[in-house]
């Protein structure tokens, strides 16, 4: 199995790749016609297994990466298993009440360090909220960066109004995941996140910025509809 992931900054900006498998020695060679009556049959059953396969893993792997670790912490940055080599992780689970806000504070990496830095949420299934039409992730380019050079995320159900609320989209318990990709160094405690969970209410006197941080109803709506066009964009053609 071959799996291609196309990670993107900058929605907008980032051309999408491409990819094209072919063997050669089956070019320009029709396939052979089936006259095994049973040949549907045998397919059937093979994409059966390989489905029951995949689902046993997604099973088992929010257990083993993320879910045996304390509720609403993340982890150090870490290597992320299977051949993935100049990624670093950072994973935890969220459970909240709907007054309630989790406050993930973490150094931007710049791209001197990390040319991709984003945090995303999740399902307990470990599946991706609607990134489309709800801001469940943000990518460094597309976060606002605090004067201080951190980026402070707000995971609520609830609108804080500000620029780096991820929403939880009725999932009150989820997943939460930071990544760096194509690393020019490894990553140490001090560039991974903090946690705090909060009372929702509290968030204006616990952001030290705030204002800085704040965004009309005008404005998020721009922002979903970014996200809209350039998911759009990438997913056509």
């Amino acid at each position: 199995m071959l799996l291609v992931r196309e990670v993107y900054s900058d929605w907008a900006a980032e051309r999408r790749g491409t990819i094209a498998i072919r063997r050669a020695d089956r070019a320009g060679c029709a396939p052979p016609v089936t006259t095994d009556p049973g040949a549907p049959a045998k397919r059937y059953a093979v994409a059966g297994k390989i489905l029951l396969s995949r689902l046993r893993t997604f099973l088992a792997f929010p257990e083993w990466f993320y879910l045996k670790e304390p509720v609403n912490t993340m982890t150090p940055p870490r290597p992320t298993p299977g051949g993935l080599a100049t990624q670093f992780s950072s994973a935890g689970h969220y459970d909240l009440g709907e007054d309630q806000a989790m406050i993930v504070t973490v150094p931007a990496a710049g791209r001197q360090v990390a040319p991709y830095q984003g945090i995303q949420l999740g399902s307990m299934w470990y599946v991706s909220l609607d990134y489309i039409n709800h801001q469940t992730s943000l990518t460094a380019d597309q976060a606002r960066i605090d004067p201080d050079g951190r980026m402070r995320f707000v995971i609520s159900e609830r609108d804080p109004g500000v620029a780096n609320w991820l929403e939880c989209t009725g999932h009150r318990r989820g997943y939460v995941q930071i990544r760096w990709q194509r690393l020019t160094r490894d990553l140490t405690t001090a560039d991974g996140p903090q946690v705090a969970v909060v009372p929702h209410a509290d968030l204006p006197g616990l952001l030290p910025y705030y204002e800085h941080a704040r965004v009309s109803p005008a404005e998020w709506r721009a922002r979903i509809a970014a996200r809209q066009a350039a998911v759009a964009e990438r997913m056509l053609g």
